[in-house]
């Protein structure tokens, strides 16, 4: 777009003037000029302007589709902090192999950062196929500019079909930046991943409006597919240690690994809480535990199982418990061994965060409560009845 006062036609009236709501205009010699640093190319003035003395022209946009048949092969970007390979990579992996199955190709990992030899192996064991090893001392810790940089050149080079990352701080501050320059769609916060059969092109599958509904996102025009996941929504492969695998080595000048800012310390953070992400057995509440002192009883019958408690959305937004402990599709994604959901009717924005459990015991008196579609085990009465019986069940089958 561009933008011109015809001269011969303006009166110097200061329509335009008032009319402007960044103050880019200015009459000079009883004409109007336009501050091109300030302009917007808004168009507020043209109407404003009742000579019709300036002038704005819009160029369409031209977009160049990639030749998508070069594109082939799904990457994984590999998470580290410290040195320390993160576990939404191998789930990640784990997916990415169910995938490649399904369109004949390799799965290969990019890692980034700096003497990282030791976790290759690891990697080649839980699904990748290769390896793009970027080194050097400068990104041994992520900082986004670098590492933005040599993702880019990285897919310009290699151009793979399709690029996952964790839905994490690291993986949404990294890849939303790649995405834009490299001129790809992304689509955030999947909860489901799959190949469609005929088209052979990535189905993305995430809550929309709210998590009222699930919505499968396509890019079929565009390269590479772009997705990030949430840790613990899939499982990552068996290891398998006769896998093998090749390391491609890159390295870029110093210009690529330039950082406007400066990594001066990283603090681990230090809690007292029990990670629900991690937990094996989760006790949860919701709306249905009716104050922030009926806690009490989970709090207890977690206590006994060695479990951590989690809660809903609604029983967070009650300020019944902290949002550290909220499962759902704005709180924690948890995939525990048990997951117990107390006075929880099971609405889409909770489902996404557990769903993935592997057994779910579901304790509500409603029973047509939603969530008995995804349960386990369903348990139709008062939670106070029957969370206390449970407790102290439990405790005497565990002294024994």
């Amino acid at each position: 777009m561009s933008i011109q006062i015809i001269i011969e036609k303006c009166t110097g009236c200061t329509l335009c003037v008032k009319a402007c709501p960044f103050d880019a205009i200015r009459i000079m010699d009883k004409k109007a000029q336009i501050d091109l640093n300030k302009c917007t190319l808004c168009g507020a003035c043209v109407p404003a302007c009742k000579f019709k003395a300036i002038l704005l022209e819009k160029t369409p946009a031209k977009c160049e589709l990639p030749n998508i048949k070069d594109y082939k092969g799904i990457w994984v970007f590999i998470e580290q902090k410290n040195g320390k390979v993160q576990s939404v990579s191998y789930e990640l992996l784990g997916k990415a192999q169910e995938l490649a199955r399904k369109l004949n190709c390799q799965v290969s990992g990019v890692l980034i950062g700096n003497n990282m030899e030791d976790q290759l192996d690891e990697l080649i064991w839980h699904g990748a196929d290769n390896i793009y090893l970027v080194e050097a001392p400068e990104i041994a810790n992520f900082q986004d500019e670098p590492y933005t940089n040599i993702l880019v050149e990285l897919v310009k080079k290699y151009k793979p079909e399709i690029l996952l990352c964790g839905a994490t701080a690291i993986g949404r501050s990294l890849i939303s930046r790649v995405a834009i320059n490299i001129k790809a769609g992304l689509t955030a916060d999947c909860t489901g991943l799959d190949i469609d059969p005929e088209k052979k092109i990535l189905l993305q599958t995430r809550p929309a409006f709210g998590g009222n509904i699930m919505a499968t996102i396509i890019s079929p025009n565009y390269r590479p597919q772009m997705a990030t996941v949430r840790h613990k929504v899939f499982q990552p492969m068996a290891p398998d240690k006769h896998r093998k695998g090749k390391i491609i080595k890159e390295s870029f000048n110093n210009s690529v690994y330039f950082s406007r800012t400066k990594l001066l310390d990283i603090v681990e953070e230090i809690e007292s809480l029990v990670n629900i992400a991690e937990a094996d057995i989760i006790v949860s509440g919701g709306r249905g535990i009716g104050c922030p002192e009926n806690f009490k009883l989970l709090e207890e019958f977690a206590h006994v199982l060695g479990a951590a408690v989690g809660a809903s959305r609604a029983a967070v937004d009650s300020g019944w418990m902290p949002y550290s402990h909220q499962v759902g599709q704005t709180g924690r994604t948890v995939s525990p061994k048990i997951y117990f959901a107390c006075g929880i009717s099971g609405q889409i924005q909770h489902l996404v965060g557990m769903q993935s459990s592997k057994i779910i015991i579901a304790i509500n008196k409603d029973p047509d409560a939603p969530i008995f579609k995804v349960a386990t085990y369903g348990i139709v009465g008062d939670l106070f009845q029957v969370i206390p019986a449970l407790t102290r069940k439990f405790k005497e089958a565990l002294k024994k």
